[in-house]
C-alpha cells in the first residue's frame, strides 16, 4: 500500500446481535469489527464483534507463519462488540502480539478487558480456556479524554452516552482522520459537545444509526443508540467530510437501510451505509469507496435492451438507453455513458428478447449500485448493480 494512503475495511456492521436473514445479506449480518491500516502498515482493529472471525481468517491466509502485531481498540463490553474474540484465529499463534485498549468498567473494576477475556472462555461457556490463546496479549486502560500515539497515529478517546459506558475513538493518521463513534445516544449536553470535538473535521465519521428518528424519540429512547438524522447533524456541525451510517439494527432489512441512506443523503451529500466488505481508502485529500461484489448467481449472457434512470455522482438526473449483456438472478453488469454514484438506486426497464409488441416482455426493476469500473469503450462506465425488487 502506498505510504500516503490509509485503508479502512468493514468486517462487521450489524448491531445488537448477528443475523443471517436473507433480507440482510447485502449489508451483512456480522457485529462490529473494523480494520484500519495506517500508511506505514501499522494495523488497528476497532471492536471485536463476530466480524473479527472473518478478519482473523483473512490475516491467517495472507500472513501464513509470519508474525502479526496489531492494536485493538474496544469501545465497550456488550456482547455484540466482544463476541468474536474466542474465534479470532491469530490469538492462538504464539509469535503474534496484540495490544488491547479499553476503559475500566465500574462494574468490573481493575483489568476490566482482561476479565472479559477470561469470562468469555471460562467453563461452562466455552470448550477451551484462555490458556489455549498463546499469542502475546497486552492490556491498557484508557479513559475518556485520553490522548496517545502509536507509530505516528494519534489517538483521542471520548466518553459516549451508552448504558454501562462506551468510548469513541479518533485516529489521526498521516493520510487523514477516522472517527469511530458507535453506540451513542444524543441528548446529554456535555457528551454531545464531546462528540462534536471528537468528530471535528474528520475525513470519515462512523456513527451509530441503528434507529429511525421516530424510534429514537419514542420506543427506543434510552436504549443507547442514535439515528441517521442525529449523525447528519453532528457531521454538519463538526465539518465532517464523509458520514458512515453504522450499527444497523438486526431487524432492518437491506431495503430499510436503503431508505435510511436515501433520507440521509437528502440532508448531507457524502453519506455511506456501512456494508461488510466495504473498503474506504483515505489519502491525497480524497476518500475512495469500494463496495463488495454482488454474490454470484445463475448467470445469463444475452442481449437485453434496457432503459436506465438514476443520478450521477454530481447529483444530476439521467436517463439512458443501453444493453445488458451479463445478467444474474441477483444483479447485472450495465455499460453506461453516465457514471452513477455508489450506493445509489437505479430504475431499470428491461425488454426481453422476442416480440417487442408484447407488454409482458418488459420487466421493471430497481437496482443498487455496488461497482464502478472503466467500460470497454472510451468515456464508458461498467456499472455493477444488485436488484432490490
Amino acid at each position: 500500500m502506498p505510504n500516503h494512503v490509509a485503508k479502512l475495511s468493514f468486517w462487521g456492521v450489524r448491531g445488537s446481535t448477528p443475523t443471517v436473514d436473507r433480507a440482510n445479506w447485502r449489508y451483512g449480518g456480522n457485529t462490529p469489527c473494523l480494520e484500519l491500516v495506517a500508511p506505514d502498515g501499522t494495523q488497528f482493529i476497532l471492536d471485536c464483534g463476530t466480524g473479527l472471525r472473518a478478519l482473523g481468517n483473512r490475516w491467517t491466509e495472507i500472513h501464513g507463519t509470519k508474525a502479526i502485531e496489531a492494536h485493538i481498540c474496544v469501545t465497550h463490553y456488550h456482547w455484540d462488540h466482544i463476541q468474536g474474540i474466542p474465534f479470532f484465529a491469530p490469538l492462538y499463534v504464539p509469535q503474534n502480539h496484540f495490544h488491547f485498549y479499553s476503559f475500566r468498567s465500574e462494574f468490573l473494576g481493575r483489568d476490566s478487558l482482561k476479565q472479559v477475556f477470561e469470562a468469555q472462555m471460562a467453563h461452562p461457556y466455552f470448550p477451551v480456556d484462555l490458556s489455549a490463546m498463546s499469542a502475546v496479549r497486552q492490556f491498557s486502560e484508557v479513559s475518556g479524554g485520553d490522548r496517545f500515539e502509536i507509530r505516528g497515529t494519534r489517538i483521542t478517546t471520548r466518553l459516549l452516552n451508552h448504558p454501562q459506558g462506551c468510548l469513541g475513538y479518533r485516529l489521526e493518521t498521516p493520510a487523514g482522520t477516522v472517527v469511530y463513534a458507535t453506540d451513542n445516544e444524543p441528548g446529554v449536553r456535555k457528551l454531545d459537545a464531546s462528540l462534536l470535538e471528537l468528530a471535528a473535521g474528520a475525513d470519515i465519521f462512523i456513527n451509530d444509526a441503528q434507529y429511525t428518528p421516530e424510534q429514537l424519540a419514542t420506543t427506543r429512547k434510552g436504549w443507547g443508540h442514535s439515528s441517521w438524522l442525529a449523525g447528519v447533524q453532528v457531521a454538519r456541525e463538526a465539518g465532517v467530510r464523509n458520514l458512515v451510517l453504522f450499527h444497523h439494527d438486526p431487524d432492518s432489512s437491506d431495503r430499510i437501510v436503503d431508505g435510511l441512506l436515501r433520507d440521509a443523503r437528502e440532508k448531507f451529500e457524502n453519506v455511506w451505509a456501512a456494508s461488510e466488505g466495504m473498503v474506504m481508502s483515505l489519502g491525497e485529500k480524497r476518500v475512495e469507496v469500494l463496495l463488495p461484489a454482488e454474490p454470484s448467481g445463475l448467470r445469463q449472457e444475452g442481449h437485453f435492451r434496457a432503459r436506465v434512470e438514476g443520478y450521477t455522482e454530481e447529483g444530476r438526473a439521467f436517463q439512458e438507453e443501453t444493453v445488458i449483456r451479463d445478467l444474474t438472478l441477483q444483479g447485472a453488469l450495465i455499460y453506461l455513458n453516465h457514471s452513477p454514484r455508489l450506493q445509489s438506486e437505479l430504475q431499470v426497464l428491461m425488454e426481453a428478447p422476442g416480440d417487442e409488441s408484447r407488454s409482458n416482455s418488459r420487466l421493471r426493476l430497481r437496482g443498487y449500485v455496488v461497482r464502478l469500473e472503466p467500460g470497454p469503450q472510451k468515456d464508458q462506465t461498467a456499472v455493477g448493480i444488485v436488484f432490490t425488487e
